[in-house]
């Protein structure tokens, strides 16, 4: 498995815990939405495999990712600046934060800036992997991807 899926993985998979721990609580409010009507133009096979492919999908369409990575900032105990350095988001998701790491990390990204200019490299990587958190469903502000 990729350094990427990794992380998406692991984003993803704590939203969709924060989401089931948030349901029981709004069904017992009777404020359950019905499910999203399919798109306009959607063929029959785009809306009902989509679910069933699950997989093929994005992991989970419209995550907060600052929420979930908040969330688990605050369980971690640990102060961490995971909105500006990406060796901080990868010890936040209890992942190889060295340099090593982060070099191949870099290679999956297709980053072709210098690879000895460590600092360039982790301020490019930081906004490559918000860039790919949101192009996968998560919701991430513009301020972390640029």
């Amino acid at each position: 498995m990729s350094r990427l899926s990794v992380i998406l993985n692991k984003i993803f998979k704590s939203g969709e815990a924060q989401a089931a721990e948030r349901a029981p609580d709004v069904a017992a409010k009777g404020a359950a939405s019905p499910a999203a009507p399919p798109a306009v133009g959607a063929s029959p096979a785009e809306t009902g495999s989509a679910k069933a492919a699950g997989s093929a999908a994005p992991p989970q369409a419209g995550v907060d990712v600052v929420a979930v990575l908040t969330a688990m900032a605050a369980k971690s105990g640990q102060k961490l600046d995971w909105k500006k350095s990406i060796v901080d988001l990868l010890k936040l998701l209890d992942l190889d934060s060295s340099l090593a790491a982060r070099k191949e990390l870099a290679s999956e990204l297709h980053y072709t800036g210098d690879g000895h200019d460590s600092a360039a490299m982790n301020i490019w990587l930081h906004k490559a992997v918000m860039q790919k958190l949101a192009e996968n469903g998560g919701k991430v502000p513009d301020e972390l991807k640029h």
